[in-house]
């Protein structure tokens, strides 16, 4: 009898850990830990194909930036979100100070300041100031009510700040993406999908000021009558709509030719039409799309592509890697990272849909939003369906900076995973 008792409890044990087991894997996220490291190994061997040089070791370092992040991501897992909430005052005022610094004394490279010089190595503050962006957006949106336009002005003044200096430095890529992150974390907040679209209609009418002015006589009215459908005091909201909308289109020449740098414009135009200036502006697309179509279906093996080999895309490790995944890997290799992501942004999505708080709930999605907003310009600037915008591929373009930036963002959804799945067990 006390054979079998003790046989009975062993089994227990052993049922009992092999449960416990299953239910630790179960709450790993394995697809967030798992896929951006991958990319990262594979776009390390990727920059190492783009250098050939015995001598670079920028895939060492990023290799090692990697490691770097993945500790900060664990670390940060560990940690509850609610903590961050006594420190966002100053982390927002330093990321702006930080931005001004920027401006006066920064690093300047390739026609941009955008780096701060700190003990040798060359620190990003537009790439940090994403995440304090997103955070102290999300703390804002908790409780923000939807009654009338003018309860908008907290989220759009804690964006505008760095967005402008940003813009100045010139950066259009980073400023394109805090457009994106506070439209989504506004809906997402409850904002009505008309105000979405309102927001849109002044980039709207400004391309169609320049592609198809008469579209304009259509499209203005259309507004007017949407905002007189959603906001209130409908009959001068529509007026004030159409107004705007109207100066937009006056302004917008004025703004195409005094606002924006001369090789703003040419990426802008050129995307439609890359062999207008084939040995300048156009020149990158044009050897992007060559190389991503020379790799086939499966590519011509890592470190054997011969446009990366011979750097026919200059700084092709950075923005451009996507072009080198292309040749060398072919299709399945887009393919694969293509999934990976798709991956990794349906997973985040459905943490912030279970985050515990509407203040989780908001960071997520607005990580979520800058990830996905990355992912799709720079693969579409590479294979010619969007303007040169010098938008990165997170975990795979060359950038201290926006690698660390990148696990931080996703150590903080993985926090708020780790809280939820503690919560349900309880």
């Amino acid at each position: 009898m006390a054979l079998n008792l003790f046989s009975s409890i062993s089994k227990h044990n052993i049922f009992s850990k092999a449960l416990s087991k299953k239910k630790y894997f179960k709450d790993i996220e394995f697809i967030i830990w798992f896929f951006p490291v991958i990319l990262v190994i594979l776009s390390s061997v990727l920059i190492a194909s783009t250098q050939r040089n015995i001598f670079d070791t920028t895939w060492v370092n990023h290799l090692t930036i990697g490691g770097v992040g993945l500790l900060f991501a664990y670390f940060i897992s560990k940690l509850q979100l609610e903590t961050l909430r006594k420190f966002l005052l100053p982390l927002y005022l330093t990321t702006i100070l930080s931005l001004v610094v920027v401006k006066l004394i920064g690093t300047s490279a390739l026609g941009a300041q955008r780096w701060l010089n700190i003990a040798g190595f060359n620190i990003q503050p537009s790439e940090i100031a994403k995440i304090i962006v997103i955070i102290t957006l999300a703390s804002i949106l908790e409780h923000q009510k939807f009654h009338s336009p003018i309860c908008l002005w907290k989220p759009i003044c804690v964006i505008l700040f760095p967005w402008i200096l940003v813009f100045t430095q010139p950066d259009l890529g980073t400023s394109l993406v805090f457009g994106a992150v506070l439209l989504v974390m506004l809906y997402w907040s409850g904002m009505p999908l008309e105000w979405v679209l309102l927001f849109l209609s002044v980039i709207c009418t400004s391309i169609l000021v320049g592609v198809f002015r008469l579209g304009l006589i259509l499209w203005i009215p259309f507004m007017g009558f949407l905002a007189y459908r959603s906001l209130p005091r409908k009959y001068l909201s529509s007026f004030l709509m159409m107004i705007n909308l109207g100066g937009i289109a006056f302004i917008s020449p004025w703004l195409w030719t005094n606002f924006l740098k001369d090789y703003q414009r040419e990426r802008l135009i050129l995307f439609l039409d890359p062999a207008k200036d084939p040995l300048g502006g156009g020149y990158h697309l044009i050897q992007s799309k060559i190389g991503i179509g020379s790799g086939g279906l499966l590519g011509t093996g890592l470190l054997q592509g011969e446009l990366t080999k011979l750097k026919f895309i200059p700084e092709q490790h950075t923005d451009f890697i996507f072009s080198a995944l292309g040749e060398e890997l072919g299709f399945l290799g887009t393919a694969f990272v293509s999934l990976a992501f798709f991956l990794i942004i349906v997973r985040l999505l459905k943490i912030a849909r279970e985050a515990r708080t509407k203040f989780e709930s908001l960071v997520v999605i607005g990580i979520a939003t800058m990830i996905t907003f990355q992912v799709v310009v720079n693969i579409f600037m590479t294979i010619g369906l969007g303007p040169i915008t010098g938008i990165p591929l997170p975990f795979m373009s060359y950038g201290r900076t926006a690698l660390i930036v990148a696990f931080i963002a996703l150590g903080l959804c993985l926090s708020v995973s780790r809280r939820t799945n503690l919560f349900t067990r309880s």
